[in-house]
């Protein structure tokens, strides 16, 4: 069975003492986890040994970077390499958010080598895909996130893929009240289960799990992790409030 997860991107959001107030609340709901249902916290990169000291004696709850560079090391001022990510014990790291795309013109390439360092320095990725309105509109959102996974993904061996989470998000619904209907997320789902299975075959693509990252919350995380292809969900916004996040995590069904 595919590992179930509610990730929670906290983005650049909270102080040091907000966020661990808010893992504190999230602990304290006393969620139940197991081998099969885990949680992941990804703070911004100042909280990480904050975070991960407070969630170690806490089995299933994990933690990860937002991002990490391309290179191992090197004159890049301001920037965090997975070396480091690793060094202070990060579990995961997350590859090629929507915003990170748009904002910082990440391209599927520079993707690639990150991956690569994460990887390599034992980081857990959540690699995120997922189209815009206009691709949505033109109805080629299937090549669209297609090329995504093999610009980026497809160098990768399948031992390599096992540490690779896929996060879908539909970017025309985050943070813009929208929300993929629950049939759309579950097509797109099969769809990229179906390109794994084309390039590492069915027992790869039936063990990786494809969270759907696209204005999930309370209210409609249920009907979306009822999906079959959909195994728990990316989180922005209802991460930052300790009950609607434990709420989410709640509507796993494992």
């Amino acid at each position: 069975m595919r590992k179930k997860m509610v990730a929670g991107n906290w983005k650049m959001n909270l102080t040091l003492q907000e966020g661990e107030q808010l893992i504190q609340a999230i602990l304290d709901a006393g969620l139940r986890l197991n081998e099969k249902k885990s949680v992941v916290v990804a703070t911004p990169f100042p909280y990480l040994v904050s975070a991960k000291s407070r969630l170690r004696n806490y089995p299933h709850f994990y933690v990860a970077a937002q991002n990490c560079h391309s290179q191992a090391s090197g004159a890049y001022t301001g920037e965090v390499s997975a070396a480091m990510l690793q060094s202070v014990k990060t579990d995961y790291v997350i590859l090629g958010h929507s915003e990170r795309r748009e904002y910082f013109r990440e391209t599927n390439q520079e993707l690639a080598l990150k991956l690569d360092q994460a990887l390599h320095h034992g980081l857990k990725v959540i690699f995120c895909c997922g189209e815009p309105l206009e691709v949505r509109k033109a109805e080629t959102q299937n090549d669209y996130v297609a090329r995504q996974l093999e610009e980026s993904l497809y160098h990768l061996s399948a031992e390599q893929l096992e540490n690779v989470v896929i996060a879908y998000e539909p970017i025309w619904a985050i943070g813009t009240g929208l929300t993929a209907s629950s049939a759309q997320a579950q097509e797109m789902h099969a769809h990229i289960r179906a390109l794994l299975s084309s390039r590492y075959g069915q027992e790869a693509a039936d063990s990786t799990s494809i969270l759907y990252g696209g204005s999930c919350k309370p209210s409609n995380a249920e009907e979306l992790f009822a999906c079959p292809d959909v195994d728990g969900g990316l989180i922005g916004g209802a991460s930052l409030k300790a009950e609607d996040f434990t709420a989410i995590v709640n509507s796993l069904k494992v």
